[in-house]
């Protein structure tokens, strides 16, 4: 089983930025896929952006790309997410996953996940 650290959420203007991190303990060597999903009240999570640990692959949801850049640091364990040009569409809980599979589109593809951290776009 794979814990996550989940840091660098908060309350940012439109058009800002902010990094997430998600520092991963407990069992990261079993991990092939991290990925980001974020959740607003009433809806299902929705994919953000994924990398495979090893940094062979990285994907991006349409509504982030070039926006958003997923990042990972296999010596700390950690993958960062860094969102630029925020949004206020982009308010939402964010969460970090990890997966032991190849797949990451569905949050059913993924084992373990973070607390989830609050980012807020507002003026």
């Amino acid at each position: 089983q794979v814990q996550f650290v989940e840091s660098g959420g908060g309350l940012v203007q439109p058009g800002g930025s902010l990094r997430l991190s998600c520092a991963a303990s407990g069992s990261p060597f079993s991990i092939s896929v991290m990925g980001w999903y974020r959740q607003t009240p009433g809806k299902e999570r929705e994919f953000v952006a994924a990398i495979s640990w090893g940094g062979a692959f990285i994907y991006y949801a349409d509504s982030v790309k070039g926006r958003f850049t997923i990042s990972r640091e296999n010596a700390k364990n950690t993958v960062y997410l860094q969102m630029d040009s925020l949004k206020p569409e982009d308010t939402a809980v964010y969460y970090c996953a990890a997966a032991k599979g190849n797949s990451y589109r569905r949050p059913s593809d993924f084992d373990s996940w973070g607390q989830g951290i609050q980012v807020t776009v507002s003026s």
